[in-house]
């Protein structure tokens, strides 16, 4: 257990997962009224840099607009990256152990099917399942009415960040363990996601532990990413990196983290108007969001300010961009500035704290089994003749 008063020590546990859920859900709101546009396009319609909240993109015209109507994106909403968080940590609450494909299936689909909350984006109550995106929905599809089994449901969607950006809580429950983020979210992503979006999730996680870790550092989180991530998301992260670190401002690396990444991303430089390889399964590719964020977070030196506001103002999927940067920074110890974050909170008519202060206490009942079952498998390994003393 842990002694009394350590939970409110600098760098708690309690503190980076607060830090990082509240700071993803910060980033989300920070970035989803600019998301799909270019830096230069943001730069214009907003005479500068966006440096905090702002209203939406076509002002009180939002509920027409188009592609952004029915959605009220901005004004500090949070959008489905942060539904979905909240989601998976409403799951933890209830399996309040490590989860797999079969918990998404058993009590993620039915929490967005059947339970109506308050949907900041359409300012009404309403299922979850009725704001997410195609690429969520597909859990719906396959896993409820498809009937598919779980660890393979997310053959045949589109391959994209969409379990990649809630996976964070994943990372939280494994605070510390890169490895064992990593094989879990591996694991939970098979419902939602294959090839490198399935990839992408199980490499955030593990840098969302990584940056839990006492003492860790931008370098260190990307380090342990780089030590598990394979193939066109390993290459893509390298790259990525190394680029931003020849940077130390967001303004001068926003260009050059596009030109870095842009060989792994199948989208294309029109984000609107996707090319016709995008979002297909390969082992060369990878998600744009989670190299984004990492290399911002490399640029800011883990603050969490500069880390997000590098993340909107590159533009493109920046709001799921925020949201993983802003989860980094996070956990890393660099909060969310708290008028943000209150912000946010009342916007959103949301509880950004509830769902860490529940996440916290879920991850340390399963610590506590983790170690039960350790010494007991120690204890069966021993009886085997299993450890060997060194002459």
């Amino acid at each position: 257990m842990t002694p009394k008063g350590d939970e409110n020590r600098a760098g708690s546990l309690e503190e980076r997962i607060t830090g990082a859920l509240v700071g993803a859900a910060v980033g989300d709101a920070l970035g989803g009224p600019v998301e799909g546009y270019s830096p230069e396009q943001i730069l214009e319609r907003h005479g500068g840099r966006v440096h905090g909240i702002v209203g939406p993109w076509n002002g009180d015209a939002w509920r027409t607009a188009r592609p952004i109507a029915p959605y009220h994106k901005g004004d500090g909403h949070v959008t489905d990256d942060t539904l979905m968080t909240h989601a998976l940590v409403r799951v933890y609450a209830q399996v309040r152990d490590h989860l797999d494909a079969y918990a998404i299936a058993d009590r993620l689909v039915p929490d967005l099917m059947t339970n109506p909350r308050w949907i900041p984006e359409l300012q009404a109550e309403a299922l979850p399942l009725q704001r997410i995106f195609l690429a969520e929905k597909w859990l719906v599809a396959k896993l409820h009415y498809g009937h598919a089994d779980p660890r393979e449901a997310g053959v045949g969607n589109i391959v994209n960040c969409g379990a990649a950006m809630y996976m964070a809580p994943v990372g939280l429950v494994n605070a510390a363990n890169p490895a064992g983020a990593y094989a879990e979210a591996l694991d939970v992503a098979g419902a939602h996601q294959s090839s490198y979006g399935r990839e992408a999730a199980a490499v955030f996680a593990a840098a969302v532990a990584a940056a839990s870790t006492p003492g860790a550092t931008p370098d260190s989180v990307v380090t342990a990413c780089l030590g598990l991530a394979k193939d066109g998301t390993r290459a893509a992260i390298e790259t990525v990196c190394d680029a931003a670190g020849r940077y130390s401002d967001f303004e001068s690396a926003l260009g050059p983290l596009r030109e870095a990444v842009a060989p792994y991303d199948t989208v294309g430089p029109d984000y609107r108007a996707p090319s016709l390889a995008a979002r297909r399964p390969s082992r060369l590719h990878t998600i744009e969001e989670l190299p984004v964020a990492l290399g911002m977070l490399l640029v800011a030196h883990g603050d969490y300010r500069h880390t997000v506001l590098g993340a909107v103002n590159y533009g493109r999927d920046c709001d799921s961009i925020a949201t993983m940067a802003g989860a980094l920074a996070g956990a890393l110890g660099s909060p969310a500035p708290e008028d943000w974050a209150k912000t946010v909170a009342e916007a959103s008519r949301l509880d950004l704290w509830e769902p860490a202060a529940t996440l916290t206490e879920v991850t340390r009942e399963i610590f506590e089994r983790d170690v039960r079952r350790r010494r007991a498998h120690e204890a069966a390994f021993a009886e085997l003749g299993g450890p060997r003393c060194s002459a």
